[in-house]
This record gives C-alpha cells, sequence and structure tokens, in this order.
C-alpha cells in the first residue's frame, strides 16, 4: 500500500493483538513504514507478556483472540494502563461496538480497514493525549514498603462489595468479576493447590484447551496486578492446579489500616 501520501505520525509504541498471522503481519510492517515502534501479538496471553516486558501508548484489540476476549483485554487495559485502544474487528454490530466502548475503547474499527484510516486514528489519539509510558503493574514502591513496619501487614482481603482485593500493606486492587471469583476459590483455603480442573468449572471454562488458555491469562494477568515487589502468592503446581501462598480472607467491607 503507497504511504507516500501520509502525514508523519506522532511517534508513538503500538500493539496489536491479531490471532490472524498473515493480518498482523501486514498491520505490523504497515504501521512500521509510516513511522510506529510496533509489535505484534497472537493472543492476550503473548499481550499480556509484552505490555508487562515494554510499556506502549496505543493497544489495536481484535475482538475474537483465541484465549480470551477483546472486550475483555480492553476492559483490563482501560482500568490498569494509560494506553489508548482501538478496536479492529470484523464484528459490525451495534451490540459489539456499545460493548467495545463500555469497555473504553476509544475508536471502533470494521474490517476489512483503509490501513491509512488506522494510522490516522492512531495519530488522532498520540496528539489528543498526552499518554504516558507505563506498565500495568501496581506493586507497592520500595521506598514505600520498606518504611512499612511488618507489624502492620496483615492478610490479603476480598471486599465483595468492592470487587476488590487488599494486599497485606492496605493497597486496593480492583478486580473483573472472573478475577474475584477465582481469588475466591482461596478463601481458607491458603497454602492448598486447588486442582485446575475445579478451577475451570468455578469460572464457568470449558474443560479443553480453550478454557485452559483462558484460565492461563487469567492468572498471569492477575500476577501482574498483585505482586509486590516482583513476586506473587499466586503459585502454578505443574500437572496439578494452582495456590496461594499467603493467608487470604473475605470481608464485607473496606479495611481500615
Amino acid at each position: 500500500m503507497d504511504t507516500s501520501t501520509l502525514q508523519t505520525p506522532a511517534i508513538g509504541r503500538v500493539i496489536i493483538a491479531e490471532d490472524d498471522t498473515a493480518m498482523r503481519k501486514c498491520l505490523v510492517k504497515y504501521l512500521t513504514d509510516v513511522g510506529y515502534d510496533v509489535t505484534g501479538a497472537g493472543s492476550a496471553l503473548e499481550f499480556y507478556q509484552q505490555i508487562a516486558a515494554r510499556p506502549y501508548q496505543i493497544a489495536i484489540l481484535d475482538i475474537g483472540l483465541p484465549d480470551q476476549s477483546g472486550i475483555a483485554l480492553c476492559e483490563y487495559i482501560r482500568n490498569n494502563t494509560d494506553m489508548r485502544i482501538v478496536m479492529l474487528t470484523a464484528r459490525s454490530t451495534v451490540e459489539d461496538k456499545l460493548s467495545a466502548y463500555s469497555s473504553g475503547s476509544d475508536i471502533y474499527l470494521v474490517k476489512p480497514v483503509d490501513f491509512r484510516e488506522l494510522s490516522a486514528s492512531i495519530n488522532n489519539l498520540l496528539k489528543r493525549n498526552d499518554i504516558v509510558l507505563q506498565t500495568p503493574h501496581q506493586q507497592l514502591p520500595v521506598n514505600e514498603a520498606e518504611q512499612t513496619s511488618a507489624e502492620n501487614k496483615t492478610s490479603w482481603k476480598l471486599v465483595r462489595e468492592e470487587w476488590s482485593l487488599y494486599n497485606p500493606y492496605g493497597n486496593l486492587i480492583k478486580l473483573t468479576s472472573k478475577e474475584f471469583e477465582f481469588m475466591s476459590c482461596f478463601v481458607s483455603n491458603s497454602h492448598k493447590t486447588i486442582p485446575r480442573k475445579e478451577i475451570l468449572g468455578i469460572l464457568d471454562y470449558e474443560h479443553n484447551e480453550y478454557g485452559k488458555r483462558a484460565l492461563e491469562s487469567l492468572v498471569y494477568r492477575l500476577r501482574l496486578k498483585i505482586d509486590i515487589d516482583g513476586t506473587s502468592p499466586i503459585k502454578t503446581v505443574f500437572g496439578v492446579g494452582f495456590n496461594f501462598t499467603e493467608e487470604l480472607v473475605i470481608d464485607t467491607k473496606k479495611p481500615v489500616h
């Protein structure tokens, strides 16, 4: 595609979540050719891994990813980063568009799309917004952790009315409904391994490869959210399931510290 008539885009880092390999490669090549710093991801899990390793300003998402809906991915990005979001999908119903916008999408484009329109959309988002390059970690800063005495440390607390989790230092971590259900498995079961099959059933995931990938994506996302000083209490027991290595309780109201 001819790129000579396009204006030079604002400098920006772009990540694309698209499971169609040919489409993803075309998008990466075109956007790179017109001046963006672009990374492609073929699944939600790969997307989470990429944004944990490096910050981005713009996320381009397909709804139909193999391991997690792009809508859920959009919601996570909006709640945990300053990235701007372009949904790029073959789905064109009003319901799909409303779902995407309510989850935090800035722009909704329907395939097939003229790549020049996509580039212009990205450029406008970069120009309109002062987007901070950041990774989605929500851990306690080291200096603050050092100032927090061990005697003030408490259990991890789930608060149902807020759909949230508080770490032992009292820091708030907002959860999605699936994340909350996953964490609820470990209330009164701290240090016990919960079988993967049991968790799949609780989360209403299919007991197949698709369900397993969706669970792995959820666990990876949660580890990013709740780690403290680079470690997470969610542990994988190979071939069995998962456990939570610290005390976890459920509370009906926000803990006071």
